[in-house]
């Protein structure tokens, strides 16, 4: 494919780096990206994907837009409220760039549907709230063997990690299920620049991905604390030999057999803080 003068000057910084180039930049238009949550997280990561040119991305979410929203979720708009999450992500995504293509799944991943939507793209971000709905997102992408980005927040704090088949463990390695303390955002809270930065580092890692340079987030943890401003990284490595989904002694995994996992134990049960990571 040829660039009009148009996307040349749009992705004129993108040309002059030596990872990316022309030719990097053609991989990236013609590579596809599913985000399953259109929140605090899916925002920014939507944001910068398509800025990037990344020329298929798919939106996964069931939600609407509610005020309380707007605190974080900065693809919404006040004039958003009570549309579909996905026809207001798309709405500022096309106007953002109008080249990229954008398929909306208007509704949530379960058991039932999650493997025939992530299997149409080359990498899946989890952008989602609930550590059910992680398990979930992970537990297909494993099976399938697609490449993902996990990330998650509350309060000041967050973390974030990439599976890739063949290379480090997955969530389930790292735990074993939904922690005892997960609390809700309505509960703990969240300032909003916390998932913003971590979506970015989703995205980054999704480009990183398609592209094929630099060194992704697999086998380690990434921490991250807003008050502090301190980083840290765990390694996890390969994946645990005895881990129900990855492992080497694995034996047959099935989704509808794990069902009751993936069902929320309250309507809003988000990630934890990072504590309940092995940090």
């Amino acid at each position: 494919m040829a660039f009009s003068k148009e996307q040349a000057e749009r992705y004129s910084r993108h040309f002059v780096l030596k990872e990316i180039g022309v030719a990097g930049q053609k991989r990236l238009s013609a590579a596809s990206v599913l985000v399953i949550g259109a929140g605090a997280l899916g925002a920014s990561a939507l944001l910068y994907l398509t800025s990037a040119g990344v020329g298929t991305i798919g939106i996964a979410d069931g939600d609407r837009v509610e005020l309380s929203n707007l605190g974080r979720q900065i693809i919404h708009r006040t004039e958003s409220i009570g549309r579909n999450k996905t026809e207001s992500a798309k709405e500022a995504l096309t106007a953002l760039n109008p080249d990229i293509t954008i398929r909306l799944i208007s509704e949530h991943v379960t058991p039932d549907n999650i493997e025939s939507v992530i299997a149409p793209y080359d990498f899946v971000l989890d952008c989602t709230d609930r550590f059910e709905t992680k398990f979930l997102i992970n537990d297909a992408c494993v099976l399938l063997e697609k490449p993902y980005s996990h990330a998650g927040a509350v309060r000041f704090e967050g973390q974030a990690m990439t599976y890739v088949p063949g290379h480090g463990g997955c969530l389930r390695c790292v735990l074993d299920g939904v922690p005892e303390n997960a609390v809700t955002c309505s509960e703990a809270g969240v300032l909003g620049t916390i998932p913003g930065i971590l979506g970015c580092i989703q995205a980054t890692e999704a480009i990183k991905y398609l592209l094929g340079v630099g060194d992704l987030l697999t086998g380690r943890v990434l921490h991250i604390d807003g008050l502090t401003m301190r980083t840290q990284t765990v390694h996890i490595g390969t994946a645990r030999e005895d881990c129900p989904v990855c492992g080497r002694k694995r034996t047959s995994f099935f989704l509808s057999e794990h069902r009751a996992e993936y069902e929320p134990a309250c309507c809003s049960r988000s990630v934890s803080e990072g504590s309940d990571f092995p940090l």
